[in-house]
């Protein structure tokens, strides 16, 4: 294939993205010459203006924070489980100009978790209630989580994580933010919320023997909150994992032909290892 195709991820900040090395990889390795992808710099408030500049050559978007929400809005079209959900990380450009937008999020997330031992009747913990923590609710109904505790600086955000918790059939609690350290105290423990936020639960952190602790940052790695997990001898996963499986959808999405996986893996490795 040579025709020039263009793919990019929004979000603000992004200058930190590694979705184009993962991409960008992917389409050498698929041999999908003139096929580039980018970051574009985009609050959600921004976000209909930018999608509605693009021309024909664009095949997709990546939405990462704080756009998930914003990106349903632009949608002609949305996923059963993007709709489910209440947040699209997954923007499909279609012939006919319009789009269509998606969830991988969520099918990564449970994968990630899945391979890191998670199974039905856990328990579990998320750190804040946006975009990310509302595809961590779906996936916890998808796991067979025997409930979800959703802890948010804002009580009327977690609130609105309830419409995702029933479209899944998982029994939702809502936490203050206050009483994080205390909610910490789950099988699975899943931090969505922005870098810096988490950072003070660290020092008095007390975790569950064999938790599994998923972090959505990745930049700095590892953080506060996932070091003490780790020194605690929690199972570690963290947003490079997710980066890399919800990339694959993605890919997938755009291209329309099967993701070369172990070079976007190993695309992914080089650049963290660099």
């Amino acid at each position: 294939m040579t025709d020039a195709r263009r793919a990019g991820v929004l979000g603000k900040p992004i200058a930190h993205s590694l979705s184009p090395v993962i991409h960008n990889a992917g389409y050498a390795a698929a041999g999908l010459a003139g096929w580039s992808y980018t970051r574009i710099e985009c609050a959600a408030a921004e976000l209909p203006d930018v999608v509605a500049g693009l021309g024909p050559e664009w095949a997709g978007l990546s939405v990462t924070m704080p756009g998930k929400e914003a990106a349903l809005a632009v949608a002609a079209e949305v996923s059963p489980l993007a709709a489910a959900v209440g947040a699209a990380n997954t923007l499909v450009h279609r012939p006919d100009g319009s789009w269509y937008a998606d969830n991988t999020d969520v099918v990564g997330m449970v994968e990630v978790l899945a391979d890191a031992g998670v199974r039905p009747g856990a328990t579990v913990t998320v750190l804040g209630a946006g975009g990310t923590a509302r595809a961590a609710v779906a996936a916890a109904g998808r796991l067979g989580a025997a409930a979800v505790t959703v802890v948010a600086r804002r009580p009327a955000a977690a609130e609105e994580l309830r419409p995702v918790a029933r479209a899944v059939d998982v029994e939702m609690r809502a936490a203050a933010w206050d009483d994080a350290v205390r909610r910490l105290d789950a099988d699975v423990v899943v931090a969505t919320v922005p870098k810096g936020v988490a950072d003070p639960l660290a020092g008095p952190a007390a975790w569950r023997p064999g938790a599994v602790y998923f972090d959505a940052l990745y930049d700095p790695w590892p953080t506060p909150l996932a070091a003490s997990a780790q020194d605690a001898g929690c199972r570690i996963v963290s947003g490079i994992d997710l980066l890399l499986a919800q990339a694959v959808g993605q890919f997938e999405h755009f291209t329309g032909v099967a993701a070369p996986r172990a070079a976007m893996a190993a695309a992914l490795a080089a650049a963290r290892a660099a």
